[in-house]
């Protein structure tokens, strides 16, 4: 059952500027921070934060999670921030609440095995009414003196995805139900400006946006230039009819439309057969680049952004050299002519709107 100070709340229109009107086009992700596959030096990082500076104009948002390192990113970014004697009212941060820091006991954290370098803690899910407060004390405590405007669950869906069964599926929802009735209440006493959902599936945040005031909504590997089903289209103009944001992220599919190895989380071997499509899709997508002199990536965050109520791309870098071209990429506009070509050619959906 909702938690009955929401479910009174589902019709009302949130007690905030739209958070669409406040976030700049780019959104930096912190998950090279954490240490992401590789780790990553104190100067290089805080390089990183300083170019999010040097690149952009008035507020820079950046986009963490307690996960992303066991808390190491959040960490890393007040260090950053502290170095560059960053005002508070300069940044704004968005925290993804649901995984807590914990020692570290055995020889490699414990989540997400291999994914994470070079870490002193370890980390684990938290996810109910007192859980999330717990998550939000403790990135408040990491983030000192910065704190989170923006906060959400994070990945709702792969929380739901573990049950081992309908009642266990119900005892979950309810602990997210149980989480974001904490995060409501932050926003009603203002310690936050905004709550909102990310998860990579997007059913999972639309199931969320019927039950709960949501302020935004985050996207992963589901609105792209390669994947764009019409459903999910229809949810993000629910959205924007309803005033909630809408952000996209994972444009790339994990690197692979730009030339990477991996896509969604997954190494592409070209064994199967669902590899061998992947494979020939992005030569098809790259031939198409070539002619009409358009970067893949430029593609990508375009397409990605195209929809009306997409209002922000979070996008990630582990290179402070990166930065200037991720917050160019982000007001690139493709010829006409390029994406009535890839149309024809079958690669985006012929009757596909925005572009």
């Amino acid at each position: 059952m909702m938690p009955e100070s929401v479910a009174s709340r589902q019709t009302e229109k949130p007690a905030v500027p739209t958070i669409g009107n406040m976030l700049p086009p780019i959104i930096f992700g912190t998950s090279a921070l954490g240490n992401l596959y590789q780790a990553v030096d104190r100067d290089t990082k805080r390089s990183i934060v300083s170019e999010w500076f040097a690149q952009c104009d008035g507020v820079v948002a950046a986009d963490s999670a307690g996960k992303y390192g066991a808390g190491l990113a959040l960490e890393s970014m007040a260090d950053a921030l502290r170095s560059l004697q960053v005002a508070p009212d300069q940044i704004l941060i968005s925290n993804k609440l649901g995984w807590r820091r914990v020692p570290l006991t055995s020889p490699e954290p414990t989540f997400e095995p291999g994914a994470w370098v070079g870490l002193k803690h370890d980390a684990v899910q938290d996810i109910s009414y007192d859980g999330i407060l717990r998550c939000w004390e403790q990135g408040c405590e990491l983030l000192s003196p910065y704190r989170p405007q923006l906060v959400s669950v994070h990945d709702p869906d792969e929380y739901l995805a573990a049950a081992s069964g309908e009642d266990d599926r119900k005892r979950r929802w309810d602990d997210i139900l149980g989480a974001y009735q904490a995060l409501s209440e932050l926003r009603d006493r203002g310690d936050v400006l905004a709550i909102g959902v990310g998860s990579k599936d997007w059913r999972v945040s639309e199931e969320l946006a019927k039950s709960l005031p949501l302020d935004w909504v985050m996207l992963a590997t589901s609105l792209t230039i390669r994947t764009h089903p019409e459903p999910l289209l229809d949810f993000v103009e629910t959205m924007r009819l309803q005033g909630v944001s809408v952000i996209n992220s994972a444009v790339f599919h994990a690197g692979f439309l730009t030339g990477g190895d991996h896509y969604d989380y997954r190494k592409v071997t070209g064994e199967s057969v669902e590899d061998q499509e992947l494979i020939a899709w992005r030569e098809r997508f790259q031939i198409q680049c070539d002619r009409f002199n358009v970067r893949p990536a430029e593609a990508c965050v375009a397409f990605g952004m195209s929809p009306p109520g997409v209002v922000a791309t979070a996008l990630n870098s582990s290179k402070p050299s990166r930065i200037a071209q991720n917050v160019q990429l982000v007001s690139s506009e493709p010829p006409a002519e390029f994406w009535e070509s890839m149309k024809r050619d079958g690669l985006i959906d012929a009757s596909y709107p925005h572009v």
